[in-house]
């Protein structure tokens, strides 16, 4: 008798969220993106899977996201690909969270070592060859600080204002750190995201002030599982940004004690985890 086939990550999830509009706080029902990390693996004739890279995705058009990858890193060309299969779900969570692409050829191996070795800017993930890598384990943090509404709601606002060089390009994201009181201290800008966070917590390292326990850090854009992941790491107990967060980013802050506020600006936002860290006016 055969296991039953676990389901598919979803492309959205529902999830409870606190809304704050005019100062007030309202509880309601919320639509998350998917995020899900999906293993893409390659092997020729007689060749066992070699590991490729490691990314996040919306889950859905898994092969598709798998031969459009391989094909863009210069690992296999149209005429290459003999099939492409999902990952066995006996080996992994989920029966998408890891693709192999079959090919007519042997995979070049001196040609993927090569890619391992280079940097990403786009994507934190990328490039990392098994999704054990990918989770870095961290103990959730304590309670506390609480942090008042009536500032927060502005520290979107604020980093706009000092993203010199996006002003000047509109090409770069945004990370900064600010402290109990509202204020912004560490800024830095640049085209991944990832790498924004990155500068920030390693000022704030060679500062010898890690972990952050009484800081809010504030993004320019949406919130992703692993910015969330850095956060953590970092002992940042509040995390702000002007978009959406994806539902992998929610689950990973409930776990880790963060408390995600999204869609911040003009006054207004959507508190998804821990909103006793929040005070709301009144």
């Amino acid at each position: 008798m055969s296991s039953p086939t676990p389901p598919a990550a979803p492309p959205t999830a529902p999830h409870r969220v606190l809304r704050v509009r005019a100062g007030a706080g309202r509880y309601a029902d919320d639509v998350l993106a998917g995020e899900e990390p999906l293993q893409i693996r390659a092997a020729g004739p007689d060749q066992q899977p070699v590991d490729v890279a490691v990314t996040l995705r919306t889950p859905g058009h898994e092969a598709e996201l798998a031969v459009g990858f391989l094909h863009a890193e210069g690992l296999l060309t149209p005429a290459d690909v003999v099939e492409v299969r999902l990952g066995d779900p006996f080996e992994v969570a989920r029966p998408d969270d890891a693709v192999t692409v079959h090919l007519d050829r042997p995979i070049d191996l001196d040609a993927l070592a090569a890619r391992r070795t280079a940097a990403t800017a786009a994507c934190g993930v990328c490039g990392k060859a098994s999704i054990d890598d990918v989770v870095v384990r961290c103990a959730p943090l304590p309670d506390g600080p609480v942090v008042a509404w009536s500032w927060l709601a502005d520290l979107t606002a604020r980093l706009r204002e000092r993203q010199t060089v996006f002003a000047a390009t509109g090409g770069l994201h945004a990370a900064a750190t600010a402290t109990a009181g509202g204020d912004l201290e560490v800024v830095r800008e640049d085209v991944g995201r990832h790498n924004a966070l990155d500068a920030v917590v390693g000022f704030h390292l060679l500062a010898g002030s890690l972990p952050l326990a009484d800081r809010v850090l504030v993004l320019s854009g949406r919130i992703g599982f692993e910015l969330v992941q850095k956060a953590a790491l970092a002992g940042l107990p509040v995390v702000a940004a002007v978009g959406a967060a994806s539902d992998l980013a929610v689950r990973t802050a409930a776990e880790l004690g963060v408390t995600l506020v999204g869609f911040l600006r003009d006054g207004e936002g959507t508190v998804y985890t821990r909103p006793e860290r929040i005070e709301l006016p009144g």
